[in-house]
């Protein structure tokens, strides 16, 4: 993001002087699809696309917020009682009221902002909003006084409760933790992180959009994650011991498969296999072996594909056209039922793939798919 122009605007609606600018990237994750609510491990990175504000204090109790894409001012105080109406402005009064509760005397300010993440590509632009402003608040008015873990707690606790979006925490802990040219394996039970080096030199990491989002979404997660906890209390009554699926292997899966439903074994195989498809990636970078990454790639999409059934026709022909082209690895990238690909390409395939996947995607589909390419980058942090 242009920080120049972001610097323009909140001179044009403010008060003609400058504040501080911040900014917080949105975010991939290489693979670890619903392993999360199990227990398992994620492998998000920051992107080198986020949210970029302006901020600076009013001396009033009141913010002044504007949104440079949307065009849009609103001004709203700082209790309870304050929240604005606008759905945009709920994530800056979130995170203001999130950050009150933690013990920080988050004065009236002025800000402007804009972001670069791609709305529905599932790179969290929510996330890097929240954490954009937290990461400034805790500056400017906590004097660095929450932990950045906290931080991205503050950004989950608005999504809940001022937002409606019972999220887990990895979008808003890659914006946060982000560094360039590497990857992080969150453990989401410990909350204990590792950082991988992620230089895949000559190849090209980029998303390709199917544009497209089912409406079944919401109701078919709910109903994967019960199947989940379903097998969860059928292993227990052998091995009591057991929290989640992270806690399983196959063998405990097997000896169930006569007492659970096939659709909630089907579910169950593709959790426990992805959770070590996490630990193999992570193997395979610390030995620079992306051809290996690139495999496990291909087979969260088929679990998630065939197992999990999260995926959908567009995403489905995106993967095999991938394939076709001899990318090195490709998945459906999110919980599913649209959005993106996420593929790893060799750099002298990159321009055959993606001229083959708009051409073949429109013939097909009748509309082409947007191309986002990638570069694993810094997350929150101070610009000037």
């Amino acid at each position: 993001m242009d920080i120049d122009f972001v610097r323009s605007r909140f001179i044009k609606h403010f008060d003609g002087t400058t504040g501080a600018i911040y900014t917080s990237p949105g975010r991939i994750n290489l693979i670890g699809e619903h392993t999360d609510y199990n227990g398992g491990y994620v492998f998000p990175g920051a992107v080198d696309k986020g949210i970029t504000a302006e901020i600076k204090p009013n001396g009033t109790d009141k913010v002044h917020a504007y949104s440079i894409d949307l065009k849009d001012y609103v001004e709203f105080g700082l209790n309870e009682e304050d929240a604005p109406k606008a759905s945009w402005a709920r994530y800056i009064f979130g995170v203001c009221r999130e950050m009150i509760k933690r013990g920080v005397d988050v004065k009236g300010f002025n800000t402007a902002f804009a972001g670069d993440v791609p709305l529905g590509a599932g790179m969290s632009s929510s996330a890097a909003l929240e954490s954009t402003f937290a990461f400034a608040l805790n500056e400017i008015f906590g004097d660095n006084k929450i932990d950045k873990f906290e931080l991205a707690k503050v950004g989950q606790a608005t999504e809940h409760n001022y937002c409606g979006v019972n999220c887990g925490i990895m979008d808003q802990f890659a914006s946060v933790f982000g560094k360039e040219g590497h990857l992080m394996r969150l453990d989401c039970r410990s909350l204990e992180y590792k950082y991988y080096p992620f230089r895949p030199e000559g190849y090209r990491l980029v998303l390709v959009d199917s544009v497209v989002k089912h409406e079944l979404a919401s109701s078919a997660y709910n109903k994967r994650r019960q199947s989940c906890e379903n097998v969860v209390a059928a292993i227990k009554k052998n091995h009591p011991e057991i929290e989640f699926l992270r806690d399983c292997n196959m063998d405990m899966l097997n000896e169930v498969k006569e007492t659970v439903s096939q659709e909630d074994y089907m579910r169950a195989e593709y959790v426990i296999e992805e959770i070590q498809r996490v630990l193999d990636v992570c193997d395979a970078l610390e030995r620079n072996d992306y051809e290996t990454v690139g495999q496990k790639m291909y087979e969260t999409h088929h679990g998630m594909s065939k197992l999990y059934e999260v995926s959908c026709e567009e995403l489905d022909f995106l993967n095999d056209i991938a394939f076709d082209c001899g990318v090195t690895g490709s998945r459906v990238m999110g919980g599913g039922f649209g959005g993106c690909t996420i593929n790893l390409v060799k750099n002298e395939l990159y321009e055959t793939f993606i001229t083959t996947a708009k051409e073949r995607f429109k013939k097909k589909f009748g509309r082409s798919p947007k191309v986002y390419d990638v570069v694993i980058s810094d997350g929150s942090h101070r610009v000037c």
